[in-house]
């Protein structure tokens, strides 16, 4: 979703063991840019440090360091290699960023490592030298690698990061069907993208399953979530076709309304049930992907036999997500649109929602859209690592009360009970006024 994840929320999610899914209703260019961010971001060793020649001016240092939020820049001549390296405090009293980098760059005395260099070394040597960055070169001094002190920290701080086998962090990327999406999908793997999530509202269809068939056909290798899906034949047909992953949820996001508007869909609990148990007889993992409001929910999705939870509103208003916080009546909220609303439709993600209505339209109404989603507002929630720490405690305690340690265990160990309305509202706080909210429990979310 558009007001869900970009490369800052990615960014962060992965580092708290998830991944996040860089929305479509970007041009490719800027998909992949963002993706890249997100690959650039940390990494055990950066094998494709980004450099400057030393004829670059200060202006364009500080540009490419601002862009991918780093301090520091290697210079390398035009056979690649090292001449020097450039940080935020050999231009920290800079007045005129039209000079050369090499005017400023320190060039004498480089401290280098060798390829192989270990993170454990690597940390001595940037302990030893009082340095924050390390370039390994061969034996001929071409730049072929970099360790950062930030990485090792960012390894320690966060344990339980998502990353591939070059320490990167993970990230997935959405496409929409046919020849654009393959488009799509083709950039962003070059760009780094772990994972490709086919993004459409009915995913039982031609269009789906021919494009899930052309990306196996072409990356053979790639992981690919495709979606979304309430039946188990459309369980059957997506893996059939080549699907890692099924997406399943019609209608039950909180900012959807496919459900009133074209009276198609099925509860979330009942079609996680069933897809869940397609999913074992096919082979492929379930994404429960629409219904979460509270970290129960998680327990519950998970419960029912999915493998993950896809999250939109719980993390539309944190600080990581796009868009500004906004202050309404004395409250902080930000901005959160479904990506069948109007406003998103008018976007390159206009295709996850094709309708008959709009490929029959008279002329008088062609160009016109029937959405099938709201756009609003969620309350701000801070720091998304803050807020995962009390999904993750709410699943823990809920894996706890049923005595499981793992999924296998929780999908043959959990049981459901249907209950009534008075059960529901039993469940909730009741008969009092909450005077100070919980950080997992807010009034604001809404109660049906």
């Amino acid at each position: 979703m558009d007001t869900v994840t970009e490369s800052e929320l990615a960014i962060a999610l992965a580092r708290q063991g998830g991944l996040g899914v860089v929305h479509r209703n970007l041009s490719i260019e800027d998909q992949a840019a963002e993706v890249d961010k997100v690959k650039r971001s940390e990494s055990g060793m950066i094998v494709d440090p980004i450099t400057l020649p030393p004829e670059a001016t200060l202006a364009e240092a500080e540009a490419l360091m601002g862009k991918y939020k780093i301090s520091g820049v290697p210079i390398t001549d035009s056979d690649e290699r090292l001449v020097g390296i450039l940080t935020n405090r050999d231009v920290r009293f800079a007045t005129d960023y039209s000079r050369p980098i090499r005017d400023y760059m320190v060039a004498d005395k480089l401290v280098t490592a060798p390829l192989g260099t270990t993170l454990l070394e690597a940390k001595e040597i940037l302990h030893r030298y009082r340095i924050e960055k390390l370039p390994l070169v061969d034996e001929d001094g071409h730049l072929r690698g970099l360790i950062t002190y930030k990485d090792i920290l960012k390894k320690q701080d966060y344990p339980h990061s998502a990353k591939d086998e070059r320490g990167r962090l993970l990230v997935a990327a959405a496409v929409g069907v046919g020849e654009n999406g393959l488009r799509r999908a083709e950039a962003v793997i070059d760009a780094g993208a772990d994972a490709i999530a086919i993004d459409t509202a009915h995913g039982h269809s031609k269009g789906v399953v021919d494009t899930i068939r052309a990306l196996r056909a072409r990356f053979p290798q790639i992981p690919i979530l495709a979606g979304n899906v309430v039946t188990a034949e459309g369980v059957r047909d997506l893996a059939a076709a080549g699907a890692s992953v099924v997406k399943v949820g019609v209608g039950a996001g909180s900012i959807c309304t496919t459900r009133v508007v074209a009276g198609a869909g099925m509860p979330q609990l009942t079609a996680v049930l069933l897809c869940a148990a397609a999913g074992r007889e096919y082979g492929v993992s379930i994404v429960a992907d629409g219904g979460i409001r509270y970290s129960g929910d998680i327990t519950k999705a998970l419960a029912a036999g999915a493998s993950a939870v896809m999250l939109g509103s719980l993390l539309a208003g944190l600080q990581e997500s796009p868009g500004e916080v906004v202050i309404r009546e004395g409250r902080s909220f930000k901005e959160y649109r479904g990506m069948g609303s109007l406003s998103a439709m008018k976007g390159r993600a206009s295709d996850r929602y094709q309708t008959a209505q709009s490929e029959s339209a008279s002329p008088d109404i062609s160009g016109k859209s029937v959405p099938e989603g709201i756009e609003g507002q969620v309350p701000y929630k801070g720091l998304l690592k803050d807020f995962v720490f009390q999904l993750m405690g709410g699943l823990r305690s809920g894996m706890g009360y049923v005595g499981a340690a793992s999924l296998p265990e929780m999908w043959e160990k959990a049981r459901f009970q249907r209950i009534s309305r008075a059960s529901f509202q039993e469940s909730h706080p009741h008969s009092i006024i909450i005077t100070k909210e919980a950080p997992n429990y807010q009034l604001s979310i809404g109660r049906s």
